[in-house]
């Protein structure tokens, strides 16, 4: 569904503008919107906008959405109903994930005045530039598959509130699992060009001492086309030619952590000893009909071995329960093979049907109840692993930065620590681990210590 859009080419937005239009920006879903929310932040800052004071109803309210289940399309919704309840002269602009897939669904829901979806999103500042149009309803949509722009996140404003701010360098996906819509709101697999980047990591080294990569399937990036680059070369680039003190990656397909990737994590004391790879589901045939691109061999051959050259690593999985037709002997398989892998943190989806993907036509789905139950029995599973590799850490000395909330850091593995005094957010420093605490660690001499678990 796309509507005429007319666009002014002056040079000058913000001269267009009759007014100062403020604006504020709330982002649902995962890393990759985070930075797009930054990014639209400084899109709009530079093109005559102003960000509207936290205590005051701001012109326009930006919804910059995620849809990967059902869950986060009825939380933009409530949303919505929320900031017309609370602010109704404001203009309600949603934006994202959820825009792109279901655009008439959002904008006949009440108080929406613009919809925007992902294959316009860089085009924001032009369709909000006018400060009389009545903004009723109107839909801007296109093919996503056409559209090849790139929304990065500009060093200025990426994450100011931020102590390890998210820099997307991928976008999009070529895969096609049978449950996920990515794919069709996010468009093909594309790369922010190396020279960017560098740039980008070198400016934010300037402020912070971690910055986080990510992407929609980042373990893509450089795989265009005509290209011979990989996501370990583009590590190796940053560490020669910045001065960033940790890199950390988000999530890397199973398939995608390549020997040499490994290997650059586990050599370099720059990059976070953190590995992130989804596995869904440890059952071969579940796999097969997700139309995941390994099995169960594969992945565990990749957890090994990323275990073995980082002995101290965080290794954390998604894992999804209830698929379709996934029956009590293949759960327990997932069960099981999660059981032997040592994985450090869980991260569980209850299945979710999406529109318009092949999983959500099956008429084998698994009732709401079971997928809950199902999923509380791998979440029991990942807590208990949790702890046991937060048990192992005590005693030991482990890189970290300190963090915005007071009091606290993140270590190299992914443990979040409370400090036994406040540091200045955002520097690197080496913690001795003392206890645990109900969901992370505390520092060695910081009383009184916890009992063991």
């Amino acid at each position: 569904m796309c509507m005429p859009i007319k666009f002014c080419r002056s040079r000058n937005l913000s001269a267009r503008l009759k007014s100062v239009q403020s604006f504020t920006i709330r982002n649902f879903g995962c890393r990759a919107s985070q930075a797009d929310g930054a990014a639209l932040e400084s899109l709009l800052a530079s093109s005559g906008f102003t960000r509207a004071d936290p205590l005051e109803p701001a012109e326009f309210v930006i919804l910059n959405t995620c849809t990967v289940t059902a869950s986060a399309d009825e939380e933009l919704r409530q949303t919505v109903r929320r900031v017309h309840r609370e602010n109704p002269d404001s203009r309600i602009v949603v934006t994202g994930c959820y825009a792109q897939r279901a655009p008439g669904e959002i904008a006949a829901l009440p108080g929406v005045s613009i919809v925007i979806g992902n294959s316009h999103k860089t085009r924001i500042a032009e369709l909000l530039a006018n400060p009389s149009a009545p903004f009723h309803g109107e839909v801007h949509v296109g093919d996503i598959f056409a559209h090849q722009d790139f929304l990065v996140s500009p060093v200025e404003g990426a994450g100011t509130d931020r102590s390890r701010p998210n820099l997307k360098i991928q976008d999009g996906c070529n895969n096609r699992c049978s449950f996920c819509i990515i794919p069709f709101v996010r468009g093909r697999s594309r790369s922010a060009p190396v020279d960017q980047i560098v740039q980008q990591v070198q400016d934010l080294s300037t402020r912070y001492s971690e910055v986080v990569l990510t992407g929609i399937n980042l373990g893509r990036w450089g795989r265009e086309p005509g290209s011979s680059r990989r996501l370990v070369d583009l590590l190796q680039v940053l560490l020669a030619k910045t001065g960033i003190g940790r890199l950390r990656l988000s999530s890397v397909e199973p398939m995608d952590l390549s020997d040499d990737l490994l290997a650059l994590i586990a050599e370099s004391p720059r990059i976070a000893k953190h590995v992130h790879a989804p596995l869904q589901s440890g059952s071969d045939t579940v796999l097969r009909r997700m139309h995941r691109k390994y099995r169960p061999r594969h992945y565990e051959d990749r957890v090994r071995k990323a275990r073995a050259w980082m002995p101290d690593a965080a290794v954390g999985a998604d894992v999804m329960a209830g698929f379709p037709g996934e029956t009590d002997e293949e759960f327990e398989q997932t069960r099981a093979f999660i059981d032997s892998l040592p994985l450090t943190y869980l991260h569980i989806f209850p299945y979710s049907e999406r529109p318009g993907t092949p999983a959500a036509a099956r008429a084998d789905q698994i009732p709401s109840e079971v997928r809950r139950a199902r999923g509380r029995i791998l979440k029991e599973l990942g807590l208990a692993k949790n702890a046991a590799f937060r048990r192992s850490m005590v005693g030991r000395t482990i890189p970290a930065v300190t963090l915005q909330s007071p009091g606290f850091a993140m270590t190299t593995n992914y443990l979040k620590v409370e400090l036994a005094k406040v540091r200045q957010p955002r520097e690197l420093i080496d913690v001795q681990i003392g206890a645990l605490t109900d969901t992370g660690v505390r520092e060695h001499n910081l009383l009184p210590v916890l009992a063991l678990r």
